[in-house]
């Protein structure tokens, strides 16, 4: 059986769902010429974002009309397809051609984005246009909400897969309004685009963070303390103790590891081992266990990532841990030989590590 990938959802069937759907909004629309050119003799290398592009740009050249009158056919086109992922062409579309027709295309990012996401087509607007921030705080109190998320992940300094916003990773003060109005949002995915947001934010300028956390944090809003806890996660896996305070997370004294055994101290790429540990504690308490391992790089050098364990309250007395490790290579994380190291951390803190050989 053929694996799956995501371009194929761009396949034959949409095509035709998206002609047919033009056409009913442009009598002029020719639908053989435009399956015709979509599907010309570089459509099958083409990766996901490369068809989503190329689709793009053939709408462009064979809907009748200029931008505007092209914009007024796609925004009836846009609601008839569901799938969101698919639907990201009409937001392209305006990234692509739209950002000197400021009017037009802002409604019609507000009109796609509730089908899909505008999240990457307007960040061009956000850097052309100082006053589209304007509009992203007015969104914020949008009914819908993905436009409400729109208002924070278009505006996420790091936003992955997107442009850099550069003048906000220097400073982010102007989308800090913003977050203020979605701190208590009652859909899960608002929250989770403003605590990436404060994620983002971190990267460059924790301390901005770590006040809007303390201050947030005083509402008591379950909302708001779900935001926080995922906005700090980089910060709590730093071990930073101002972050790990804000969850009574910050003192590791009478706390202690022991019994750190692995079931093997060399493996090859590809294998996996079980590592245990005994957790100590002092006195019935809420407690963070995470293991860092030290991964070799390619030039030799070592990095250490972070995985939690268990973040929940522990009674007096000994307890005891015990994972599985994989090695194998990942699109994600490609391994090195060499000499690894894996250690404890408890509360931020590294409390007991060992070495092992991936050869």
């Amino acid at each position: 059986m053929e694996k799956f990938t995501l371009k194929a959802l761009y396949n034959q069937a949409f095509i035709q769902e998206l002609a047919s759907g033009i056409a009913a909004a442009s009598p002029g629309f020719d639908t053989a010429d435009f399956e015709r050119r979509v599907f010309d003799a570089e459509w099958e290398a083409r990766e996901l974002k490369q068809r989503m592009r190329h689709i793009t740009q053939t709408m462009h050249a064979t809907i009748p009309g200029d931008y505007k009158a092209q914009i007024k056919v796609l925004n009836k086109v846009a609601p008839t397809i569901k799938d969101g992922l698919l639907g990201m062409v009409f937001p392209d579309f305006i990234q692509q051609y739209g950002l000197d027709d400021y009017e037009t295309s802002v409604q019609a990012m507000e009109l796609f984005t509730q089908y899909s996401t505008a999240e990457f087509a307007v960040r061009p607007f956000i850097e052309k246009y100082p006053k589209m921030m304007t509009q992203m705080l007015a969104w914020a109190d949008h009914p819908n909400e993905h436009v409400r998320r729109l208002s924070s992940e278009g505006c996420r300094p790091r936003l992955p897969w997107g442009m850099a916003l550069k003048a906000f990773k220097k400073d982010p003060a102007p989308i800090l309004p913003i977050l203020e109005k979605l701190k208590a949002d009652d859909a899960l995915y608002v929250r989770k685009s403003v605590a990436n947001n404060l994620n983002d934010i971190v990267k460059d300028n924790p301390e901005i963070v770590l006040e809007t956390a303390e201050r947030w944090l005083k509402t008591g809003h379950p909302n708001t303390q779900w935001i926080v806890k995922h906005g700090t996660r980089t910060l709590l896996k730093r071990g930073d103790k101002r972050a790990l305070a804000l969850f009574g997370l910050a003192d590791a004294s009478g706390l202690k590891i022991s019994d750190l055994s692995f079931t093997k101290d060399e493996l090859t790429i590809g294998e996996h081992f079980h590592f245990s540990f005994t957790l100590h504690v002092d006195k019935p308490r809420t407690v963070r266990i995470e293991y860092g391992i030290y991964f070799v790089k390619a030039n030799g050098s070592q990095s250490r990532k972070v995985f939690q364990l268990s973040e929940k309250g522990f009674d007096k007395g000994e307890h005891t841990f015990k994972r599985k490790q994989d090695f194998r290579n990942l699109t994600t994380r490609k391994h090195y030989a060499g000499t690894h190291r894996l250690v404890i951390i408890v509360n931020g803190e590294e409390m007991m590590g060992r070495e092992f050989e991936l050869t």
